[in-house]
């Protein structure tokens, strides 16, 4: 039977590594949720399961498994294998811009390039010492929100989403991050709940997969939240949104950095006369924009989208 689990009666952890691998990949799982490959899926369940350490990788690939870390990776694979589930929610744990969050199937995986201008502190679009506030929009778990604040220690960021749910996963990694005194989580439906709110940098990875996509999609990217990944027909409903009004929520010489993913095109076609500068990354996908101040404040989004 193709989805049959390989039994384990001792293996290294390399050894186990591989056989999941080999599983994965007979049983034709999809990737795409912080790993892009078998191999990485299965080392994450197989160290996670044995309770070790990815620093401590090199010195422990040899390592010979105990009886009950076998038994726990075996469990790991069976139900990445039966039940499609992510690795993600099945450790609850993935890393964004360095950072380890807590994640369960209330909230999407994190996985936004996002991460990387997040690192380089939005450079070269923003003076990072000028940086005071940033808005993230759906912020889901907090990852983009609490790496932000992280890496702008001046700065307070709100995080907001529309989901009460996503909104508690959230607060688990403001606490777990220790950054409750100036990353706040709101209840907002885009710019709903900020009324006379202005920030230095909107920052946002919305719902933007349009009614054709989300009908395909496999059967991982079923288990997240149809909340945070649905955009409308289109893709591109919460997108009009967040452009239309973001220069009211902007100071000047603020940016918006937004991700559109596969609604790139999509995006350029609707409005074909608004300068997005793409950005490319050294990993991960691209369809990220953004743009400035100025250029939101000449956006005629009503005669545009």
């Amino acid at each position: 039977m193709q989805d049959e689990v390989e039994r384990i009666s001792a293996a290294s952890v390399a050894q186990c590594i591989e056989r999941g691998a080999r599983q994965f990949e007979a049983a034709g799982v999809e990737f795409g949720h912080g790993t892009d490959n078998a191999f990485d899926e299965a080392a994450e369940l197989v160290f996670f399961g044995a309770g070790l350490r990815h620093e401590d990788a090199a010195a422990v690939y040899g390592q010979t498994l105990t009886a009950a870390q076998l038994e726990r990776i075996e469990s790991l694979f069976e139900r990445r294998v039966r039940e499609r589930i992510p690795a993600a929610y099945l450790t609850q744990r993935m890393w964004f811009a360095g950072h380890e969050f807590f994640v369960d199937e209330r909230v999407l995986v994190p996985r936004s390039a996002i991460a990387e201008l997040i690192d380089a502190r939005f450079a070269p679009w923003i003076d990072a010492a000028k940086v005071r506030s940033i808005l993230d929009i759906g912020t889901g778990s907090g990852c983009i929100a609490i790496a932000c604040a992280l890496a702008f220690p001046e700065a307070r960021v709100d995080a907001v989403d529309l989901s009460n749910d996503a909104l508690a996963v959230t607060r688990i990694n403001i606490e777990r991050h220790q950054v409750k005194d100036r990353v706040r989580a709101l209840v907002s439906d885009v710019y709903s709940g900020l009324d006379g709110c202005t920030y230095d940098a909107i920052v946002t990875n919305p719902p933007y997969v349009g009614s054709e996509e989300l009908a395909s999609l496999p059967a991982e990217y079923r288990r997240e939240p149809q909340l945070g990944l649905y955009g409308g027909e289109d893709g591109l409903d919460i997108v009009r949104r967040i452009l239309r009004d973001a220069a009211a929520h902007l100071n000047p010489q603020g940016i918006l950095i937004c991700e559109v993913g596969n609604t790139e095109e999509a995006l350029q076609d609707a409005f074909p006369d608004v300068p997005f500068v793409w950005l490319e990354f050294d990993r991960g996908d691209g369809g990220v924009f953004v743009l400035e101040y100025q250029d939101l404040q000449r956006l005629a989004v009503g005669d545009s989208g």
